[in-house]
């Protein structure tokens, strides 16, 4: 056999050493879709579970050097940061609804916006109460502006840094958006009634918890882009001092005495609105009522006998009664 007769059959078996690989190749592939394609929808959601974050795993591997690169500088800073600020003040103000006018167009300005307004009126002493929601940067200088309305009686600022539970939710949202998606995929692939309706009360629960953390990250979003500042706007005579819990005799004393003038104060009021009945209508009723009464025991007397007592009156025993008649003699006795 020569040379040319020997590499032609070397090709031979070559070649069908390769057609042969790739047969069994094949057939473990297509045993392997076998087994998915009998496996419940519970082992499809899990295999798609397990593919979405193999995916996004991966997706992360590739960008974690890069954004690990550029956030280790960033991050530390404030602007990078999500943080909620949160204040109360107590501003002492000789005009209150002109400070409350001030103090709402420095809000306005800014870019926030009112978001409660409760006032009380009464001259000096008028009290009034702002909520105010301003731009996380224009806090600072919206404080210092109300602040400069007058004089200053308390301040408390208040920062809560949210930024790892920011980051947080928006990797659960992430991570539920590909579950989401996985399970309307293999709903989209359900062959019977029972897998249908499985996957869709699977797909409801889904979609459920991902609406929540949503709107958890937009409460998130609303507190740290718009902070909120409480502006309490009193005049001159109003109280300066906080109100505190006491105890002790004396307080509860003080607490009994004004519940005793609250009390009068009430039974006098209700006096006063009574009054005018009484002299209306109870005044004339009382007359007559002595009227009648007195003419009714007139007529009872006139109508009594003269030897009859009247009522109320001792009886007068008579004359004749009034002299003691002589005792009886006793007969004579028979002699034997």
């Amino acid at each position: 056999m020569d040379g040319r007769s020997v590499r032609r059959h070397g090709t031979r078996w070559t070649v069908a050493t390769l057609v042969t690989l790739l047969a069994l190749a094949g057939c473990g592939s297509g045993s392997d879709g076998g087994v998915d394609s009998a496996a419940g929808p519970e082992q499809g959601v899990a295999a798609e579970d397990a593919g979405s974050r193999a995916g996004a795993g991966e997706r992360g591997g590739a960008d974690a050097p890069a954004q690990q690169g550029g956030s280790g500088a960033t991050d530390t800073r404030v602007e990078q940061r999500a943080i909620i600020y949160t204040g109360t003040m107590r501003v002492e103000v000789d005009d209150v609804e002109a400070a409350a006018r001030e103090a709402i167009s420095s809000a306005t300005r800014a870019g926030g916006f009112v978001g409660g307004d409760q006032r009380r009126s009464t001259a000096a002493d008028a009290v009034a109460t702002l909520e105010l929601r301003v731009p996380a940067a224009a806090f600072a200088p919206v404080v210092e502006e109300i602040a400069g309305l007058g004089r200053q009686q308390r301040r408390e600022i208040g920062t809560q840094d949210v930024t790892e539970e920011t980051i947080d939710l928006d990797a659960r949202i992430a991570s539920q958006r590909a579950r989401v998606d996985s399970a309307r995929r293999l709903l989209a692939r359900a062959s019977s009634i029972s897998d249908l309706v499985s996957l869709e009360n699977e797909l409801a629960r889904r979609e459920s918890d991902l609406a929540s953390l949503e709107a958890k990250k937009r409460r998130l979003a609303d507190l740290t882009a718009l902070s909120t500042i409480t502006v309490t706007l009193v005049g001159p005579d109003a109280t300066t001092s906080d109100e505190e819990d006491e105890a002790g005799f004396l307080v509860g004393l003080s607490a009994g005495w004004r519940v005793f003038l609250t009390s009068v104060t009430v039974l006098l009021t209700v006096l006063g609105a009574v009054l005018p009945w009484l002299l209306a209508f109870g005044v004339p009723l009382g007359l007559l009522w002595w009227v009648t009464r007195r003419r009714r025991q007139r007529l009872r007397a006139d109508a009594a006998p003269a030897g009859r007592p009247t009522p109320g009156q001792q009886p007068t025993p008579p004359v004749e009664a009034a002299v003691s008649a002589p005792p009886p003699v006793p007969g004579a006795r028979s002699a034997p």
